[in-house]
């Protein structure tokens, strides 16, 4: 029987990357089988990129780069052995690795209202479907961004873009071969939003006003530097600045008051960018000087279906005599107008107000009355609803501390036990130090928030905390814990960490980014401070400081932005150190100044000028003169190289009119030249001399005008001087006129005519193709005239 070949091991499918090695190979029972390799059915000979190999038993196909077209099916066949497999070719998409370092490392940042486009170009195999997404959602084109996408390259374009379209960006490239994502973050700096209101009266006596507001909740990209604040008297139409807060202080106190007069007050927050809108305060008065201070807001005691039952206490501030009583006001929430509760003070302490309207919310409030008038009146209280007192909260569940640190506690709880399907509308959060009874509302939260942080406190401070829940009905029982302010953190003083990375100086061409970045270290973190020449940065600069290191960004360098820049730190103690550095921005030096002219050598001009304003800051600055003759001529260099502000120029011809022009110079080019408006001229001084007397011999002297040597053509290059001449005879001496077709060129500032003795001249400097034609001089006396004709030809530019 004739021996058979079998396999010991087939050939097995092969997933391999575009552009990586791929190797088929299979196992034969006998050493004698040569075998042949087929591609999709075809017999494979020889294909680039691919080896054939044969080991003893085993025989390998091998690709040293796969490619698209080594994609497919594969089978080997040899003597009774035949077996397949395929080999795909895996293409995922692919960004160059340099874009995909600075799209990622860095944020993309931009002003309010500029357009900004994300452009990222790809490779893989297509179909390539590129989304976009911001916050996990996708992207998709309307009327305020664009999302293109090519076989190339996906872009995202927003031609205007504002605060909202801060954030976190991911685009998703994907095909049959795989995914890839890339992060971007993209921020916009615009001026703040207004200071978060509403504008509070903390103080109001006959002496000053002191008033409060919040931070914004937009600061615009860019840290608040400060808090300005105005002030416009009730009846009056104009507004005056009072003055500016750093922006650690919210709240501003004002001497500038008058007795039993009212104001309004308005905020703005500025930071780098601009001034955000004003936060405008309600009326507030000045009272007299023995009037009542404002009580705190009125506390709910309890409420039923047709009453509500209020208390308060004494105002802090009683005034100069004692009080009598007190008057109460209500009103329904969402409405302005406070309506009496009694028609007299009443000098308890509580009051029960009737005849209210069931499930209607109201506010109330009290002002304090002596001997001097009615003080102000209270902050409203939390709105209630008048219903059935079954229908109140109980306490809020599983209040505890959660963490706490120096300065702040963090506290959690769970909602309270729903009554009668009377929902909770919010919470609110009090506190006071454990030695003192008085409570001070920190925090007012909505329904859906069960924890809060209390910043602010004092290290090794003990407080007592309590949150309630509110709903329609009122507040309701308020649920109490013990806190304890842990002992502040190292001390650290600020210290800037200064490496061979940070360099103090820079040297930047116009138009570049300038990017410096400087760690620090400092516990508390310090304040970070930048400065230019001593001064705040300029709005186009824009710094960031996070993770103990802070960084200043000017996305376009102009010449304006050289200077000594200062980073500050600074910590509670008042303790500084600062770190300053030097930026020169190059560029195309300025126009010099000015030109005068002046001949302080016979026949010669010196050309002096005003310095170009770059000398301050170009050590390689030069110039260049140059000079024309009449206004088309062609300027010509006639100096180079010149370190100072002066040239004289020699070569002058009198009865010729100059201009000059002066550029300055340095590596990256030549700036706007500087040049006279008006001609320079030698006046040309006339020949003296005698010409002795014939005797009178009695005979007719006068002779026609006739030529001794007629004009000749000419042919001149652009841009080069014409000098036609001929020579004049007769008596007595001919008056010489020259004409270029038919027009007389006598008073034609571009053209120099001279007679010397009969020899006559006509000089064009600075020919250009206008200046050919004919030309004819015209000899006339009183005897006769003659003429001369010639033509001029002009040939292109040398």
């Amino acid at each position: 029987s004739v021996p058979r070949c079998y396999l010991n091991k087939q050939l097995a499918t092969v997933r391999v990357q575009k552009g990586e090695p791929a190797e088929l190979s299979c196992t034969v029972s006998r050493d004698d089988v040569t075998g042949t390799w087929f591609k999709d059915g075809l017999k494979l000979t020889s294909m680039d990129g691919v080896v054939f190999e044969k080991k003893g038993l085993v025989h390998k196909l091998i690709i040293n780069k796969a490619d698209d077209i080594h994609a497919g099916k594969y089978r080997f066949e040899g003597g009774d052995v035949k077996t397949e497999a395929s080999i795909f070719i895996e293409d995922p998409p692919q960004v160059d690795n340099v874009l995909l370092k600075n799209l990622t490392s860095v944020p993309t940042v931009a002003k309010a209202g500029q357009g900004v486009k994300l452009r990222i170009p790809f490779q893989g195999r297509l179909p390539v479907r590129a989304t976009w997404l911001k916050d996990k959602m996708e992207l998709v084109d309307d009327t305020r961004i664009r999302v293109d996408k090519t076989d190339t390259f996906t872009m995202l374009s927003i031609p205007s873009c504002d605060r909202r379209d801060c954030g976190d960006y991911k685009v998703r490239l994907k095909n049959d071969s795989g995914v890839l994502e890339i992060n971007l973050k993209l921020v916009v700096i615009d001026k703040p939003q207004p200071p978060a209101g509403p504008v509070k009266v903390v103080e109001s006596s006959a002496n000053d006003i002191t008033i409060q507001w919040k931070p914004p909740k937009d600061d615009g990209g860019k840290p608040v530097q400060r808090y300005v604040v105005e002030r416009q008297q009730v009846g009056k139409n104009n507004w005056e600045t009072l003055g500016e807060t750093p922006r650690s202080c919210t709240s501003f106190t004002t001497t500038k008051v008058e007795e039993d007069t009212s104001y309004y007050f308005r905020v703005r927050a500025v930071n780098a960018e601009g001034t955000s809108d004003a936060l405008e305060s309600g009326e507030v008065k000045a009272v007299g000087k023995a009037s009542p201070g404002a009580p705190d807001p009125p506390e709910i005691v309890s409420a039923s279906k047709d009453s509500i039952t209020i208390s308060w206490k004494v105002p802090r501030k009683t005034g100069a005599s004692q009080i009598v009583g007190y008057v109460v006001q209500k009103r329904k929430k969402g409405t302005m107008t406070w309506l009496p509760v009694t028609n007299a003070p009443i000098k308890d302490k509580k009051l029960k107000v009737t005849n209210l309207k069931k499930g209607v919310q109201y506010e109330f409030r009290v002002a304090a009355v002596n001997a001097a008038g009615t003080g102000d009146a209270s902050d409203p209280s939390q709105p209630v609803c008048a219903r059935d007192p079954t229908e109140s909260l109980g306490q809020v569940q599983d209040l505890k501390v959660s963490s706490c640190d120096s300065t702040s506690v963090t506290l959690m709880w769970s909602s309270p036990e729903v009554r009668d399907g009377n929902a909770v509308k919010g919470y609110e959060v009090e506190l006071r130090p454990f030695q003192s009874p008085s409570w001070t509302k920190r925090l007012s939260l909505p329904s859906d928030t069960t924890t809060c942080t209390l910043k602010g406190l004092q290290a090794k401070q003990k407080y007592v905390l309590r949150v309630r829940a509110l709903s329609d009905s009122g507040p309701g029982e308020p649920m109490e814990l013990e806190a304890f302010a842990e002992a502040a953190a190292p001390v650290v003083p600020p210290r800037l960490l200064i490496d061979d990375t940070v360099k103090s100086f820079l040297a930047i061409r116009a138009g570049n980014p300038i990017r410096v970045t400087i760690p620090f270290e400092g516990s508390p973190e310090p304040v970070v401070t930048w400065f230019k020449d001593g001064l705040p940065l300029p709005s186009r600069a824009a710094t960031k400081t996070e993770s103990g290191s802070s960084r200043l960004l000017i996305a376009a360098a102009e010449l304006g932005d050289s200077g000594s820049y200062t980073l500050e730190l600074q910590d509670g103690s008042g303790k500084r150190e600062t770190f300053s550095f030097q930026v020169q921005v190059t560029d195309i030096p300025q126009a010099p100044g000015p030109l005068q002219l002046d001949e302080n050598v016979p026949s010669t001009v010196t050309v002096t000028w005003e310095p170009s304003p770059s000398e301050k800051w170009e050590k390689n600055l030069y110039y260049t003169i140059l000079k024309r003759e009449s206004q088309k001529g062609v300027w010509r260099v006639v100096g180079d190289l010149i370190y100072n502000n002066k040239f004289t120029f020699t070569c002058v011809i009198p009865g010729r009119d100059y201009y000059f022009r002066v550029v300055a110079k340095n590596n990256l080019g030549a700036s706007a030249p500087s040049e006279t408006l008006k001609p320079w001229r030698i006046q040309k001084t006339k020949a003296e001399f005698r010409v002795k007397p014939h005797k009178y011999r009695g005979v007719n002297h006068n002779q026609h005008p006739r030529f001794l040597v007629p004009l000749k053509p000419h042919v001149v290059v652009t841009g080069s001087e014409c000098h036609m001449s001929c020579a004049v005879g007769g008596h007595p001496p001919p008056k010489i006129t020259w004409y270029k077709d038919s027009r007389d060129l006598s008073k034609d500032p571009n053209y120099f005519c001279t007679n010397d003795f009969g020899v006559c001249s006509l000089i064009i400097p600075g020919v250009t193709k206008q200046d050919a034609g004919e030309y004819m001089v015209e000899a006339s006396n009183p005897v006769g005239r003659a003429f001369s004709r010639a033509f001029l030809a002009i040939k292109g530019t040398r």
